[in-house]
């Protein structure tokens, strides 16, 4: 039998893990628990340094603790159960009154800040709310069971916990899901839906495969089949359009956009507000590097305010919608290419730069670049606070001052964080 363990949990950790001491002092992480609670704990990973665990019983509950809204968020199954927690794997924090989970991201944060970037009093603002933490998302992804049931994969694993409800995607994809009906073992992937503006909807099949899945759909929708790159329009169209701040933006079905519309605004204004083309005497003598443009977001509202605008963006499909969304600007340029391949060759002085990059953080060629250029301000949009934090550090150390740090709650009841931070020279 696996043995297990009580103990006393101290903190929030990020990734959605709470964590606690083992006997021997080992750090043991365990998702769905609370600081302050004492729980049951089974290991179900063991490393020389630290272990990680899922609890059995709760022995005693924080105060804090709250009941979760979704019938597949956690729930602890005895030892003669058989091993797991039964979890969808896609919220971390129901079980947290929502102004607690602001609290909780922004201390987080900071403590990657000062852990990772060895940064001393970080300048990070309270967090921005979501005014809707619920049914927020305008994508969502599903992973199929061999039965052709959507789900989601479970906590490391690739198991796939089919669902039943979930709260938050829009209302207008929760209609959506609930309809789809697979066969089993269709080798499709993955399934997504978007929304978009006016109520457009479309659903994305992925798969290894060119054979087109079989589906029988009777609602209003586009239906997309992504392969290899390939886009195959099975019904409607190959895009739709997103609207943020009266902007309409086309977003292809192979393209990435916010999923948090709502946030999304809020992050644009932040971004606009912060940057110095509002300040300067002649507004249009700034140039701005636009790195991981994606369809163009941020360069839609940085174009009339300066004199240049330079994208960089990999992805083709982001490329053509950003070509369409910023056609009626002639003072802004894309360059198509992994940001860390194009920046060694771009000549240009650009007097900002933002960067929005992947959770992997800026490569070294793109840090190397930055500092280089040594433009007056660098504004760093984060979707992961320990990559941001050791990127922090290489800027700081190449002559940079960290400004400012604003979190803004793109993902309410999940451990992810989304900041943007600006560093002045």
């Amino acid at each position: 039998m696996t043995p297990t363990f009580d103990l006393q949990l101290e903190k929030l950790t990020y990734g959605g893990d709470a964590m606690g001491r083992l006997p021997d002092n080992r750090a043991v992480f365990v998702p769905f628990g609370l600081p302050g609670e004492r729980v049951r704990v089974r290991l179900v990973e063991e490393k020389k340094n630290f272990a990680r665990g899922e609890i059995v019983e709760i022995l005693e509950a924080s105060p804090e603790r709250i009941a979760p809204r979704c019938k597949h968020f956690f729930s602890p199954l005895p030892m003669g159960e058989g091993a797991g927690v039964r979890s969808c794997g896609g919220c971390h924090y129901q079980h947290l009154p929502y102004e607690k989970q602001l609290q909780a991201k922004t201390d987080i944060l900071i403590d990657q800040l000062q852990r990772i970037g060895k940064i001393e009093n970080p300048p990070v603002q309270p967090m921005v709310a979501c005014a809707s933490p619920w049914n927020y998302r305008n994508h969502v992804q599903f992973s199929l069971t061999d039965e052709g049931r959507l789900g989601f994969q479970a906590p490391n694993s690739n198991q796939v916990i089919p669902i039943e409800e979930c709260h938050l995607p829009e209302s207008a994809l929760n209609e959506l899901w609930t309809q789809l009906d697979f066969e089993a073992e269709t080798g499709i992937e993955r399934v997504a839906l978007r929304l978009g503006a006016d109520g457009e909807r479309m659903l994305i099949l992925e798969s290894d495969s060119p054979e087109p899945p079989d589906l029988a759909i009777e609602a209003d929708v586009s239906v997309v089949h992504l392969y290899e790159g390939n886009a195959v329009v099975l019904a409607g169209n190959d895009h739709l359009f997103m609207r943020v701040l009266g902007r309409d933006f086309k977003v292809s079905a192979a393209s990435f956009f916010q999923v948090n519309t709502l946030m999304a605004e809020k992050m644009v204004e932040h971004l606009i507000a912060q940057l110095p083309i509002t300040q300067l005497p002649i507004t249009n003598s700034i140039t701005v590097l636009d790195v991981y443009c994606g369809v163009g977001l941020f360069s839609a509202f940085l174009a009339p305010k300066c004199r240049r605008v330079i994208g960089i963006e990999s992805s083709p499909s982001a490329c053509e919608d950003f070509a369409f969304n910023l056609d009626e600007f002639d003072n802004v340029e894309l360059y198509e290419g992994a940001a860390e391949a194009v920046i060694p060759h771009l000549e240009a002085k650009p007097d900002v730069v933002v960067v929005d990059p992947p959770r992997a953080g800026l490569e070294k060629a793109v840090v190397d670049g930055i500092l280089k250029w040594n433009p007056r301000l660098v504004a760093y949009v984060s979707c992961d606070p320990s990559t941001l934090a050791r990127d922090a550090a290489r800027l700081i150390k190449g002559g940079y001052k960290l400004k400012d740090v604003t979190p803004f709650d793109m993902f309410p009841h999940t451990y992810h964080i989304e900041s943007v931070s600006l560093f002045e020279r």
